[in-house]
C-alpha cells in the first residue's frame, strides 16, 4: 500500500473516532432508533440519501418563504400582482407546452393509424387476390373434359 493511502486511512480513522466519541452520537446509537439503523444498514443508507438529496429543495423552499415574507412586508399589493403575473405566465407556458405535446402525440398516433390501416388493407387485398386467383385456377381444373362429338358421331353410324 502506498504511503499516501496509509496517511489517508489514518486521517479517516481519526475522523471516525472523533464522530463515534461524540456524546450526541453515542446517545443516538444507544437509542432504539440508533440500534435499529445499526442493524439495518440499507435503511440507514436510504435515510441518509433521502436527507442529503432533499436538503437542496428544502433550502430553496425556505429561501422562497423568507423572501416572500420580506417582500410581503415591503409591499403586499406589488407582491401579489407580481406573483399573479408570474403564475399566469407560468400557467400559459405550461399550457402551451402541453398543447404542443398533445399535437405531437396526436400527429404521431394519426400517422401510425394511417400506416397500420394501409398495411392491413394491402395485406387483406393481396390475400383476397390470392384466393381469387386460386379459385379461378381451381374452377379451370374442375371443369369436365371436352368431348369431341364429331368423333363419337362417326363411330355410332
Amino acid at each position: 500500500m502506498s504511503k499516501e493511502m496509509q496517511e489517508l486511512q489514518k486521517q479517516w480513522r481519526s475522523v471516525m473516532q472523533t464522530i463515534h466519541s461524540n456524546a450526541n452520537v453515542v446517545a443516538f446509537k444507544n437509542s432504539r432508533v440508533g440500534q435499529y439503523l445499526d442493524d439495518h444498514r440499507f435503511i440507514a443508507l436510504s435515510l441518509l440519501m433521502f436527507v442529503a438529496v432533499s436538503a437542496i429543495p428544502v433550502a430553496f423552499f425556505l429561501i422562497f418563504v423568507i423572501t416572500t415574507a420580506i417582500m410581503s412586508c415591503i409591499s403586499v399589493i406589488v407582491m401579489e400582482g407580481v406573483v399573479i403575473a408570474v403564475g399566469g405566465i407560468s400557467l400559459l407556458c405550461v399550457l402551451c407546452g402541453l398543447g404542443g405535446l398533445s399535437l405531437g402525440v396526436s400527429g404521431i398516433l394519426s400517422v401510425g393509424y394511417v400506416v397500420i390501416s394501409t398495411l392491413v388493407n394491402c395485406w387483406y387485398a393481396s390475400k383476397g387476390q390470392i384466393k381469387k386467383h386460386e379459385a379461378s385456377r381451381g374452377w379451370l381444373q374442375k371443369s369436365p373434359p371436352v368431348v369431341d362429338l364429331s368423333a363419337s358421331n362417326g363411330k355410332n353410324e
